[in-house]
């Protein structure tokens, strides 16, 4: 296997410059650069990257710290997308990726900073944590390691986070029923401790005060971001309050079960029940009705949380928050009163 060494004496120059110009120190000449890379190819040159890490003290790797992954959860294929986002951008970028998967027991066991430390990564971006995770609180009183998190808005010296903007989405998704002469809407929410969940609930409530209208929190419904959730949401919303004509899901997967339940009492979509939901995950454009939805970019998600999180690691942004856009898909599963 060559070595900067072989390279150097077949190039005639320094080992020193050699090195400079294989890791694009700009001191070194652009013809002495070329030459000295097409020697390394000609030798078939390969960096050690474990000693380059301990000679630069970098080891070029960011870590996914996922909360909470499991299959339930392959339907809706956030936490994919998500990755594929972060992948390509690290990748583009040269680093490497690893991922992890947690859970609150887990994050009682090892540390956020002791995890990072143990797997030679230079920071990490966190999805999936809830409001009351260990490693939130952690990232935020600690600050020890670069991080990046996904739906959190928390910022701080070290601590940056990428989401899109929920609220204005659930106004969005509420205000379209609004428009089409609903009145009595409900809402199927995920979890308390999804920061997700406060927004969505908030538009919720602004679209309603845009109509001059006060939302009734009696119709708000915990789902817990699953579709079973979203099944037995709307059973109770059928149960309870048989005057509603339209219902709002903060997420897609809920939004499925709630028209999984519709269906099974007899009731029609839309005719009977608007149903509108939030992600736009793939399977929302294939179901029966098609589901009208608010569309989030989590491929953009990932990527942008790639970008940021690299951009601190290499000191060349000040920025700690990056807001994407939402849009409104709509497609069979509401309709005007």
């Amino acid at each position: 296997m060559a070595t900067i060494k072989d390279i150097a004496r077949k190039a005639g120059v320094s080992v020193t410059t050699v090195s400079r110009a294989l890791n694009g120190y700009d001191d070194v000449n652009e013809e002495t650069r070329r030459k000295i890379k097409q020697v390394a190819a000609d030798l078939s040159y390969s960096p050690n990257a474990v000693a380059r890490s301990l000679v630069s003290k970098k080891t070029r790797t960011i870590g996914l710290i996922i909360s909470d992954i499991n299959r339930a959860g392959a339907k809706d294929a956030f936490a994919y997308e998500v990755l594929c986002g972060i992948n390509d951008r690290a990748g583009e970028l040269n680093y490497d990726l690893l991922l992890f998967s947690t859970n609150p027991s887990k994050q009682v066991e090892k540390s956020y900073a002791s995890l990072c430390k143990e797997r030679n990564v230079e920071g990490a971006i966190l999805s999936g944590l809830r409001l009351d995770d260990p490693y939130l609180h952690e990232v935020v009183e600690q600050n020890s390691f670069p991080c990046v998190l996904i739906d959190i808005p928390i910022t701080g010296a070290n601590v940056a986070h990428v989401t899109s903007d929920s609220k204005i989405g659930a106004t969005m998704a509420v205000r379209h029923l609004l428009e089409q002469g609903h009145r009595r809407i409900a809402m199927i929410n995920g979890h308390n401790q999804a920061s997700v969940s406060q927004d969505r609930y908030f538009g919720y409530k602004e679209a309603h005060e845009q109509f001059g209208l006060s939302a009734d929190s009696s119709l708000v419904y915990d789902g817990g971001f699953s579709e079973d959730g979203g099944a037995e949401a709307m059973y109770q919303i059928l149960i309870r309050n048989p005057d509603v004509t339209a219902v709002f899901c903060a997420s897609d997967l809920m939004a499925l079960g709630a028209m999984r339940t519709l269906e099974k009492m007899g009731r029609k979509v839309p005719e009977e029940m608007s149903v509108i939901g939030f992600d736009d995950i793939t399977i929302a454009s294939y179901c029966s009705p098609k589901l009208t939805t608010i569309r989030q970019d989590k491929y953009e998600l990932g990527y942008q949380a790639a970008q940021l999180l690299i951009d601190m690691l290499e000191e060349r942004t000040d920025n700690r928050k990056i807001l994407l856009s939402n849009q409104l898909v709509v497609r069979e599963s509401t309709r005007r009163l």
